[in-house]
């Protein structure tokens, strides 16, 4: 296995101050501390090449377990391992084979073009020039960015940045890559074009790859294995495809109608969640979808009908509203 977590926690300690003047006079002598939990006894494996999705709502400890994996901070307790390295100790054997890209954090310089901070790159990372050479051309390639790279950096698009920051953090081919939103702020061809490199990428160097997103396209088309976790605790560990049977409570029944049916006598049937003329879509229950479609079909005359799984998104974002309940 390539990265191994085992009960890791990682606890802030975070000040607390009273509002106002009184309140900060009063914080110089009697401070007052509370223990936020980041992350809380979370415990995976990844093997190597694999591309999984570590996913969850904002503050659910995502990027602080990046940081553990990446050695940028130290674990409250539990154990990390990559690559056979412990991260906080940053051996250099060890820097030079993981990358970390965060979708707002930048690591060019803002005033120079992207070609000059790939060549501090190549230096820092020690890449000999016959590396440098096949794997920049390769990356410029793969992201189509050779018309941008010699231009100022503050002069680009955020797409253009965003391309231009994984070509700087793939200089040295690294085994193991973090992504922690990379498609943040990105419009969908964009986005489409950063999960088209995500896959080639790991494809082409059997990289091993966590991916934290947002938007629940990236992990469909890029991860078979989804990791899910909400305040600090993993909730789901397993194939994507898994988690509708797991979670999944409802189906979607699509049906267009030969003519309008009024939506009172629909409504008993399930939730309509869509109306439109003749076209309607009804949430219903997953134990009873073939009983009301059996249902729909005899008593009224039918143009098209599918019954589908409810998305992946709506699914995801159930299991979290739920959990917090």
């Amino acid at each position: 296995m390539i990265i191994k977590v085992d009960h890791l926690t990682k606890y802030y300690k975070i000040h607390q101050k009273e509002p106002g003047f009184m309140g900060s006079l009063r914080s110089l002598v009697n401070r007052k501390y509370y223990d936020a939990r980041a992350v809380e006894d979370v415990s995976f494996t990844i093997d190597e090449g694999e591309l999984v999705g570590f996913i969850g709502p904002n503050g659910a400890g995502k990027t602080t377990t990046l940081k553990c994996l990446s050695g940028l901070l130290y674990p409250t307790s539990g154990n990390v391992e990559v690559l056979g390295f412990n991260p906080f100790e940053r051996k250099h054997d060890f820097l030079k084979k993981i990358s970390l890209v965060m979708g707002q954090k930048n690591q060019l310089w803002w005033d120079l073009p992207a070609m000059d901070s790939f060549l501090l790159n190549k230096e820092i990372y020690e890449v000999s020039d016959s590396s440098y050479k096949k794997t920049i051309g390769e990356l410029i390639d793969l992201l189509d960015v050779k018309d941008i790279v010699n231009v100022q950096v503050r002069k680009l698009s955020l797409g253009q940045r965003m391309k231009c920051e994984l070509i700087a953090a793939l200089i040295h081919e690294p085994k193991v890559l973090f992504l922690d939103e990379p498609t943040i702020g990105l419009d969908v061809v964009m986005q489409q074009n950063l999960r088209d490199f995500v896959k080639e990428y790991n494809k082409k160097f059997d990289a091993t790859i966590i991916l934290t997103s947002h938007y629940m396209r990236d992990v469909e088309q890029l991860c078979k294995r989804i990791i899910m976790i909400d305040h600090g605790k993993v909730l789901y560990d397993g194939n994507l495809s898994e988690i509708v049977k797991k979670y999944a409570t409802h189906k979607e029944l699509r049906i267009v109608f030969q003519k309008p049916i009024e939506k009172r006598e629909l409504a008993r049937l399930g939730k309509i969640t869509e109306m439109n003329g003749t076209r309607v879509v009804i949430s219903v229950e997953r134990t009873k979808s073939n009983h009301v479609a059996a249902e729909i079909l005899k008593k009224y005359d039918i143009e098209d009908f599918n019954i589908e799984e409810a998305g992946i998104e709506e699914i995801i974002r159930d299991v979290f509203s739920n959990k917090n309940k």
